[in-house]
């Protein structure tokens, strides 16, 4: 019996098939190219599917079901992507035109941070804890709350979209529509565009070398490197961008004190370097300072795949 996952992002389509040991046997990617149609990305998805099955050796018939992890508003009950502001999406009735591509393979739909956060809860970090928070730091600020093993959808399945909460009023606009969003502060895409404005302003740092020059050559590791090379720009690039991923996380903590928050996207693959003196700053902010019991912050296991493991579980 096999179960495949789609872990639907703003730059890539990754699918894997998953067996009953919870291991990936199949693979297939292919580019998001977003903002384009979101009939054109269906049938990419569909591509990549099928590629997904003739690598693992199998055909769609020893499918039972297709998970589909993706940015934004799912609503579960119609099979609707509500609202995705990274991709483009408002009322794309996703599940029907998967369904429709996919053979009538039946396809289940949930917010891609929700899915990271369910394979890391059940493969991963979070394995065994009862209460867990997954939060991934990449084109925007995805998470996912899981209380006794089951993703917290709220009364409309939107729940869990903590990357837009505000951390500053009337701060940065944000293309949900909402100003000062911890995302605008906080994503990978909010630590490149720091880096190239402490580059614009400081000629003479590293970062300039590691980016050949170019500053359309940074990404998110740029004021990590730089850092490391002992700059003194890219340390308070690191150091601004820490403090605003803290609050954020002191956030969370103080309203669910959960016993685990994971970190993961692509710059939580800078692990320590992020991690550790993210704690510290957290320390700071948490109520609940004297507390015997603190939630522990931790990296993510399943790196890239945590979205696939989720979305292949979502029919459990």
């Amino acid at each position: 019996m096999y179960r495949i996952g789609v872990d639907l992002g703003g730059t890539n389509i990754a699918v894997g098939v998953i067996d009953e040991n919870l291991k990936i046997v199949g693979r297939g990617k292919r580019k998001t190219n977003c903002p384009r149609p979101a009939a054109e990305i269906m049938d990419d998805i569909a591509v990549a599917v099928k590629m997904a099955v003739e690598d693992a050796g199998i055909s769609l018939d020893d499918v039972v079901s297709i998970g589909v992890g993706t940015p934004g508003s799912v609503n579960k009950s119609t099979g609707y992507i509500d609202f995705a502001n990274n991709l483009g999406f408002d009322k794309v009735p996703a599940k029907e035109m998967l369904e429709e591509r996919l053979d009538g393979k039946t396809v289940y739909l949930d917010n891609d941070a929700n899915c990271a956060a369910l394979g890391e809860a059940v493969a991963g970090c979070g394995k065994g804890v009862a209460s867990f928070v997954a939060i991934t730091l990449g084109t925007g600020v995805g998470s996912g709350i899981i209380l006794d093993g089951k993703i917290v959808t709220g009364i409309n399945d939107a729940a869990g979209e903590l990357g837009h909460m505000v951390i500053c009023v009337d701060g940065e606009q944000c293309n949900c529509g909402r100003k000062g969003c911890w995302e605008r502060y906080s994503s990978a895409t909010a630590l490149i565009s720091q880096t190239k404005a402490a580059m614009l302003e400081s000629k003479e740092s590293a970062m300039w070398a590691l980016a050949n020059g170019d500053i359309d050559a940074v990404n998110g590791r740029t004021a990590f490197d730089g850092m490391r090379q002992g700059d003194a720009t890219a340390k308070a690039v690191v150091d601004k961008y820490i403090h605003y991923l803290a609050i954020g996380v002191s956030n969370i903590i103080n309203a669910l004190q959960p016993e685990i928050l994971c970190v993961g996207g692509g710059i939580g693959h800078e692990g320590e370097n992020l991690l550790a003196p993210l704690r510290e700053e957290v320390k700071k902010e948490v109520y609940s300072i004297y507390a015997t019991r603190q939630t522990q912050i931790v990296s993510a296991t399943l790196g890239n795949d945590a979205g696939i493991y989720g979305a292949a579980l979502l029919d459990n």
